[in-house]
């Protein structure tokens, strides 16, 4: 069979391999949502990652981003995405800017974004590429993610992208009620990645499947 490229394809190199990035690792799993998988096609992977690697732009794995960070698999941003559940109305705290991929990907569903990173240059990076972008629903914060938004307030979703001991009990009480939660947990090379849902003050947990991610520094994440 002879495959044809559009116009459009022919201008974006990147064309090719976000539709079988979208076909085979997403659809072809287990990703289902809709939504997810319409941001997943719109927003450009390749803004998000140095030039050295931009080819790998859509393989089905981390990348590095610079600073020991890395940009997690698509597969895994979809399915933490569709774990969340984000509605319109929803505002998400996301911990751990990294790249502002996920951070992106969370904008176009949700009514805001408040997202932290411990890394200033990480988090000026993501900035910068979320305005070319022009994703004008995300407000900044460099500091500890452990210790949740320095403002006191409730979430009504909350990822972590970086592995954690346990859930950090900062973002359980920032966390609203009906809220969910998610984080990979666990302190070895392979982590959990869990759902907590927080219903009538109780924290209900769910396991997701098993996952590799870096550590989060900080007063409730791991010590330096």
């Amino acid at each position: 069979m002879i495959s044809v490229m559009t116009g459009r394809e022919k201008k974006d190199k990147y064309a090719a391999g976000r539709r079988r990035m979208l076909e085979w690792d997403l659809k072809g799993r287990d990703i289902t949502d809709p939504r997810v998988l319409g941001v997943m096609a719109e927003v450009p992977r390749e803004q998000f990652i140095p030039p050295s690697h931009r080819l790998q732009a859509y393989a089905d794995g981390p990348l590095p981003i610079g600073l020991g960070q890395t940009i997690s698999q698509p597969y895994i941003v979809a399915l933490m995405t569709q774990e969340l559940r984000v509605e319109p109305e929803c505002e998400v705290l996301e911990i751990g800017t990294g790249s502002g991929y996920q951070t992106a990907i969370l904008s176009k569903l949700a009514k805001k974004v408040y997202t932290i990173e411990r890394l200033p240059e990480l988090s000026e990076s993501a900035r910068q590429v979320l305005r070319r972008l022009g994703a004008d629903n995300v407000e900044f914060y460099v500091g500890d993610g452990s210790c949740g938004w320095p403002e006191p307030r409730t979430f009504g979703r909350i990822m972590i992208t970086a592995a954690v001991p346990r859930a950090p009990q900062p973002l359980i009480e920032q966390l609203a009620d009906g809220g969910i939660l998610v984080a990979p947990v666990g302190s070895g090379g392979v982590q959990s990645l869990m759902r907590f849902e927080k219903k009538r003050g109780e924290i209900v947990e769910q396991f997701i499947c098993d996952v590799r991610f870096v550590k989060l520094l900080g007063q409730y994440g791991f010590e330096e």
